[in-house]
């Protein structure tokens, strides 16, 4: 499928006026982000909440209306991750690598963020740096081409930098997720 960015402009124009639901779902989307716009200003939390509700509601409505393809469209998912649990791919780790080193500097200018916090930034972030470097000077040294996936799966090194890469970078989403899930309930039952 060789489409243009006109060309798959055009097939959407054309699904948008296809049918009534997809004229439906383009204005409940339209209407949501107008209503959501608006109360940029006004910062009313009941709509804001409203709002949160009728997506949720959609959402809820999705599923109970294609479970089944939602079941097999989840599945899918675990089975993806898992796949890249145990067979890493380097594109995606160059990709998480971009995102640490994101994470890194915004954490080096942030002013909300604890000391104690910025201290589990920066050290995640050297064993992930190190780790890195280390695949790809492994890789540079042992002439290991990162285009063919099954040269990476024969040294044993590597994919082992890989794999703990990607154990340590999901502890520290957790530990983020439930250090801010701390704060979060911790600053609504101090006040």
């Amino acid at each position: 499928m060789n489409l243009s960015l006109i060309d798959k402009l055009v097939v959407i124009a054309r699904y948008l006026f296809s049918s009534f639901l997809s004229i439906e779902l383009f204005v409940i989307s339209l209407l949501l982000f107008l209503v959501l716009f608006v109360n940029l200003k006004k910062d009313n939390r009941i709509v804001q909440i409203i709002s949160l509700s009728i997506y949720l509601g959609f959402v809820v409505g999705v599923f109970i209306t294609y479970t089944s393809y939602v079941r097999t469209s989840i599945d899918s998912f675990v089975k993806g991750i898992m796949h890249y649990i145990y067979f890493p791919s380097t594109i995606v780790y160059f990709f998480i690598m971009v995102f640490v080193t994101i994470m890194v500097v915004y954490t080096l200018f942030s002013k909300k963020l604890s000391f104690f916090k910025k201290v589990v930034n920066y050290a995640f972030f050297s064993i992930l740096f190190f780790f890195f470097m280390s695949f790809l000077s492994l890789a540079a040294i042992d002439n290991v081409d990162l285009i063919h996936v099954t040269k990476l799966y024969e040294n044993d090194t590597i994919l082992s930098l890989v794999q703990v890469s990607n154990f340590l970078l999901v502890i520290w989403i957790i530990f983020t997720f439930f250090y801010y899930l701390y704060h979060f309930y911790q600053k609504k039952y101090d006040h």
